[in-house]
Formats: structure tokens, C-alpha cells, sequence
């Protein structure tokens, strides 16, 4: 960073500067907790002389397994993107208004575990559901390792219930989608065509006063070599939506370069693994017993509710351990 030149590439600076923050960051955390470890020895010596410091020693211990743990889990991210920033879509699945209602949960549940891990989150777009819930949404989510960790989320989320659409009260199954794409910073990761876009533009849906019901500020963009489609209709501008759903798409055309990086790796090593969009990762189960279980690791946890309201670690935490060996 001292050397000369270094700051007439800005982007290029930027993005070395927040990887020194990082770096410096980690090293003070653990030189800290280095050295919390050592005090440790002298002060279980003193424990032993006098019962009364047993509690402060076990509060520290405490203290300092929590933190092992979360450098334990930043080590577990390695891949080329998942430092940065995340892009994460929830589509209504199998199941009617149900599925759109537990999409509409999904996206409450995804958005709520960012605000606990102290990330930012933007709903860029939704498209509500014709009786409640939604069809699809999309929402960008910030923080160190967004990426890394939002990872955990892909796939198909099955909820089963009383369904609260059904005037019979019968038990139904549904089912939500969950796709995650890297944030790339810049423009040359990958290239696109402007004779492989359709672009399309409409009246945005949803709060917004009357800007939203007199113009057509949403984008659609349709990617035709590989199918993706993305939209925006957020912003006020067309302009500033077409921008964001440009963005989107990068993300999500890197994330499929990723998957067939993933699944080529996968053959060589001669895995079946399952890597793709369908694969159900988690049930929720409300009736007759409530329960949500990750299908990949066995993690489980009785209170669903309190899964629902956003509480994920646990089940994050199983994945990328498990991931990891």
C-alpha cells in the first residue's frame, strides 16, 4: 500500500485496502485472544488456592471458547468470492398460495438472520403472490463473508403444516427455493453481450406512492444464452434499476460458472454429490410435531419459531464444518 503508484488504480486500491483491514483485523483478534489464553494457566494456579476465583475462571474459559469458535469459522471460508457480499433469491416452490406464504417466511427468516449477524440487507425486488406471500424476491446482503455463509442457505426448503389457506385445516407440504450469488465488484469478471439481453420494462408493484403506479421504472432482464432472468424495482429510476439488475445478473452468471467449477471438481474426485438448485437441504416441520432439521448434517432444533425468527448459526455452523472435511 506504500508503494508508489499504488493509489492511481482506485478500484484497485480499494479492494487491496479492505483485504488489509481484513488481514489486520483477524491477526489483533487473535494475538487478543493469544494471549487471554496464557493468562488463563496463572489464574486456574490461583483458582485452586481460593474457591472464590473458580467463577471468574470459568467465565473466562467461557469467554474464550466463544471467541476460538468464531475465528473457527472464519477459517472455514476459503473460496474466491466468499468474503464479500451476497445476492440471495427465494422463489415459491411446489404448493400454490401455501408455497408463496412459506416463500414469503423464507425471505422474513433469511433477512432476519443477516440483522443478527450484524450484516445490511436491501430487498432489491418482489413479486407478491396473487392471495398472499410471493412469487419471488431477491435481496442483497452485506457484511464480511456474506457470501461464505449465505452459501449454506441453497436450495429447497420444505415446510410442512396446517395450512391456514385450506378451510378443512389440512396438513400441507410446500416448498421454497433459495439461490445465492456472489457480489462481484467489477465489470471484468465476466463478459455479456448486449445481443444476449432482453430487456424488458413495467410498472413497479408494491409501496411507493404515485411514482410507482405512473411509470415504468422496473427491469426485467432476460440473459438468452443461459435462461437467467433478473429485475429490479427499487430504485426511482429506470436508469439506477437497470444498473442493479446488470449487477444481478454478473452475480448470478459468476455463481454459474461456480457451480460447473463445483460439480466438474465433484467428478474428478469421483463424489456423487449433489450440487444443484433442486437439492432439499431443511424441514420445518410445524404439525403434528414441531422440528427443523437439515437433511445434509442431521442438525436439528425443536423450537421452529425461534428458527423461523431468523436463528441459523447452528445450522450454518454444521454445514460448513462438514463442508470443510
Amino acid at each position: 500500500m506504500g508503494a508508489p503508484g499504488f493509489w492511481d488504480d482506485q478500484e484497485r486500491a480499494a479492494r487491496v485496502s479492505a483485504e488489509h483491514a481484513r488481514a489486520s483485523r483477524k491477526l489483533e483478534t487473535y494475538r487478543v485472544l493469544e494471549r487471554d489464553v496464557d493468562d488463563l494457566e496463572p489464574l486456574a494456579e490461583l483458582a485452586e488456592e481460593d474457591p472464590e476465583l473458580a467463577g471468574e475462571l470459568e467465565d473466562q474459559v467461557l469467554a474464550v471458547q466463544e471467541r476460538l469458535e468464531a475465528l473457527e469459522e472464519e477459517r472455514l471460508f476459503a473460496g474466491r468470492y466468499d468474503a464479500g457480499d451476497a445476492l440471495v433469491t427465494i422463489n415459491a416452490g411446489a404448493g400454490g398460495t401455501d408455497a408463496q406464504d412459506w416463500a414469503e417466511m423464507v425471505l422474513r427468516m433469511e433477512m432476519r438472520w443477516a440483522e443478527k449477524r450484524g450484516f445490511t440487507a436491501q430487498l432489491l425486488e418482489a413479486s407478491p403472490g396473487e392471495e398472499a406471500g410471493i412469487k419471488s424476491a431477491t435481496f442483497r446482503v452485506g457484511g464480511e463473508n456474506a457470501y461464505g455463509l449465505y452459501g449454506s442457505e441453497k436450495g429447497v426448503h420444505r415446510l410442512v403444516r396446517l395450512s391456514p389457506f385450506d378451510s378443512a385445516s389440512r396438513r400441507q407440504t410446500s416448498f421454497a427455493g433459495v439461490e445465492v450469488s456472489p457480489v462481484v465488484a467489477g465489470t471484468s469478471e465476466v463478459g455479456i453481450e448486449d445481443d444476449d439481453l432482453q430487456i424488458d420494462t413495467y410498472r413497479a408493484s408494491g409501496a411507493g406512492g404515485q411514482h410507482v403506479n405512473k411509470t415504468d421504472s422496473a427491469v426485467r432482464i432476460t440473459h438468452k444464452p443461459t435462461g437467467i432472468v433478473v429485475q429490479c424495482q427499487n430504485e426511482r429510476s429506470q436508469s439506477s434499476n437497470k444498473a442493479t439488475a446488470m449487477a444481478m445478473l454478473r452475480s448470478k452468471l459468476v455463481e454459474l460458472e461456480e457451480r460447473k467449477r463445483r460439480e466438474e471438481i465433484a467428478r474428478e474426485r469421483g463424489e456423487a454429490q449433489d450440487v444443484n438448485f433442486g437439492s432439499q437441504i431443511r424441514s420445518y416441520v410445524l404439525h403434528p410435531y414441531t422440528m427443523v432439521k437439515d437433511h445434509r448434517t442431521d442438525y436439528e432444533m425443536g423450537d421452529a419459531n425461534r428458527v423461523l425468527d431468523g436463528d441459523l448459526d447452528g445450522f450454518v455452523r454444521a454445514y460448513l464444518l462438514k463442508a470443510a472435511k
